[in-house]
């Protein structure tokens, strides 16, 4: 097993992150006018109130490169 830190990849991954919740949001309902930004940060905020710091993910879902 190896261990993640979600919030970190969470950020890490926050310019296609907020595109693609963006997207999923208005796949939902495309009535609604969303802040890609504002609607990241809730994310985050949700991700860290979850979560613990590490989470414990399958060796195979992470693949190291050195």
């Amino acid at each position: 097993m190896a261990r993640i830190k979600i919030q970190s990849i969470v950020e890490k991954l926050d310019y296609d992150m907020k595109r693609a919740l963006e997207d999923a949001v208005q796949q939902t309902d495309n009535r609604i006018d969303i802040d890609r930004s504002q609607l990241f940060r809730a994310f985050k905020r949700a991700v860290g109130r979850k979560f613990s710091t590490w989470v414990t993910v399958p060796d195979d879902y992470v693949e190291k490169h050195q």
